[in-house]
């Protein structure tokens, strides 16, 4: 099966992920700076979870750049990283509306977990099914920015039910950690 299909559904999903969560920003009542105090919270978490949504799409992008074929564990492994991702403007709004409370906070870390570990299975399929030679496999290597996301959100997720300042604190370190485009991919297609 040919690439495109899923690239098309997948930014689809993505886009309208995005659109959800800035539906979520209530537009306020009153013409002054004081009426947008109340929006911060449900604002920062909005911007945390656009970044990683961002995140998301471009390594996607890059990653089915090296991508030759699909199969049907694609579709799925795809599918079930889509379906995480889509529980992100839910608990982006339960988060931001509760000003970060602990159990809002660790519930959006194991989404973010969640689709990290998503993400790190369709990786997986995607190598197993090009090989342990192709360009992707080459890429990725270790993916040890993906273990270090992975055992930070295991660490921020409890820490939130005591410290969820610090949990959020954890989640805008692993955005950082990826913000900087992955070059992995680019650097072994363009050799």
């Amino acid at each position: 099966m040919t690439k495109g299909r899923i690239e098309a559904f997948s930014d689809g999903v993505l886009a309208i992920i995005i659109t959800i969560m800035v539906l979520e920003i209530k537009i306020p009542h009153g013409a002054t700076l004081e009426t947008l105090r109340p929006l911060i919270p449900i604002f920062v978490s909005y911007v945390l979870s656009f970044i990683y949504v961002g995140i998301y799409w471009n390594n996607h992008h890059h990653m089915f750049q090296a991508v030759r074929n699909i199969r049907g564990g694609t579709l799925w492994a795809n599918l079930h990283l889509l379906f995480w991702l889509s529980i992100v403007p839910t608990v982006t709004a339960w988060m931001g509306e509760n000003n970060f409370a602990p159990v809002p906070v660790a519930c959006y870390g194991a989404v973010l977990l969640m689709a990290g570990v998503a993400y790190a299975i369709l990786t997986q399929v995607l190598i197993r099914n090009h090989g342990k030679d192709s360009a992707l496999a080459k890429a990725i290597g270790k993916d040890s920015k993906g273990n270090l996301s992975l055992g930070i959100y295991l660490v921020a997720i409890p820490t939130a039910l005591a410290f969820p300042a610090v949990s959020c604190v954890l989640y805008f370190v692993v955005a950082l950690i990826w913000l900087y485009p992955d070059k992995r991919i680019e650097r072994v297609l363009v050799d």
